[in-house]
């Protein structure tokens, strides 16, 4: 099992590309499965999340081949509608096969998912969804089952905002007959990029990007050649290292309107945060200001850079407080920052953190994909050496990060545990 040994005190300079969105692409390679031919799909990133779902579509049958971040794929021979737990129990993602089999070939079989364990997220939104639109849907032995000889339209609203839930149906509703229309869907970039992706198949849809979305179903769709677009979130997390380590770097790639509420929020505590032609520039401040921060929904501040703007307002001045509402155990890296000096107080859905003058470096365990990024943000600004284990959790979701940060100047290694 891997570890990175992190060398803290390097201030991070120079210039760095944010691959593609992860939580992007998933969804848009899995509607390959909507359509019968050869989809190109470019600006992929190489992350295990994305062999993951490759295994997946494989084992529905889509044929695939690829170089590099450009990926094509044939999704329309599905030969098997079941999604096993072997394959699903790793990712949530996997989920989003349900909708386009039943949707394609009327059933679908799919184990209850898994993936990083920061709270129950449910999937019972999505059943809900299916079964308004027509599905029969029942749980067995630790598997969703759902029929139906054709979707059809139906107003749902969904109870809560969720991204998952709104994509499924993106896709289930692209082939229902008649009109969908989704009311308090999520608003994500990562929904827009599904919607254009299904627009360019041939889908018709309007109001992506807003809280209500209408999906007029079609007969078929057709293949497509899309982009996935920039991983707000991998650039979050450079946006942040930058900072703590009082560094200059320039992103290259990132969508800035993607990223408002950070580049506040990183403002408020004194960092300098400007857009350049194709780009960010990220200066630190000779002091970090503390601030209070609230998860929402997008365009709120994002959930999945909580753990790593803690790991930066812990060597704030003054006190700051972090709000999670979007998941009830995305806490779980306070306990490791605390390890390495960070003074933070949870009390439920708050965490109360007092900025100390310096971190020092010791071993920690990631617990789960953002909480291992927050673990290197703060090794980063350590002083001495932070060994974590587990990183296999970064790697669903960052490409090569130790790579990235090493051609920046950090000190920080990969090596077999």
């Amino acid at each position: 099992m891997d570890k990175f040994i992190i060398e803290g005190g390097k201030r991070l300079e120079g210039r760095v590309r944010i691959s593609g969105s992860k939580n992007a692409a998933l969804p848009v390679l899995v509607s390959s499965l909507l359509a019968d031919g050869w989809s190109t799909y470019r600006n992929i990133p190489d992350l295990a999340d994305i062999r993951t779902i490759k295994r997946l579509l494989a084992n529905h049958g889509a044929q695939m081949e690829g170089q590099g971040e450009t990926l094509r794929i044939n999704g329309g021979n599905i030969s098997n509608c079941e999604a096993p737990y072997d394959l699903v129990r790793t990712m949530r993602a996997s989920v989003l096969v349900l909708g386009p089999l039943v949707a394609r070939t009327g059933k679908a079989r799919v184990s209850l998912p898994g993936g990083c364990a920061i709270g129950a997220r449910p999937i019972n939104l999505h059943l809900k969804a299916l079964e308004a639109m027509g599905a029969e849907i029942d749980l067995r032995e630790g598997y969703v089952e759902a029929k139906a000889k054709r979707l059809k339209g139906a107003r749902i609203y969904f109870d809560i905002s969720t991204v998952g839930g709104t994509e499924n149906i993106l896709m289930a509703a692209a082939l229902a007959k008649g009109t969908t229309r989704l009311e308090n869907a999520a608003k994500e970039p990562e929904v827009v990029n599904l919607a254009d992706t299904l627009e360019a198949m041939g889908a018709k849809i309007k109001g992506a990007g807003t809280d209500v979305i209408t999906i007029e179903g079609v007969e078929g769709l057709r293949p497509c050649e899309v982009s996935v677009i920039p991983d707000r979130i991998e650039a979050g997390t450079f946006l942040i290292a930058a900072a703590v380590t009082g560094g200059d770097v320039v992103l290259e790639g990132c969508d800035t309107n993607h990223l408002d509420a950070l580049i506040l929020k990183l403002r408020e505590t004194g960092i300098t945060v400007e857009p350049v032609d194709g780009g960010l520039r990220v200066r630190g401040a000779p002091e970090i200001r503390s601030a209070d921060v609230k998860t929402l929904p997008y365009p709120g501040f994002p959930t999945d850079l909580q753990a790593q703007i803690m790991a930066l307002l812990a060597v704030a001045r003054g006190s700051s407080v972090v709000t999670e509402t979007i998941f009830e155990n995305r806490f779980m890296h306070v306990a490791e920052l605390r390890r390495l000096g960070a003074d933070i107080v949870v009390d439920g859905h708050n965490a109360v953190v007092k900025g100390v003058k310096r971190l020092k470096g010791a071993p920690v365990m990631a617990t789960d994909l953002r909480a291992s990024a927050s673990l290197v943000v703060a090794g980063l600004v350590a002083e001495g050496k932070t060994t974590l284990s587990r990183v296999y959790h970064i790697d669903r979701g960052y490409q090569t990060i130790e790579k990235k940060l090493t051609a920046l100047g950090a000190s920080i290694k990969r090596v077999r545990a």
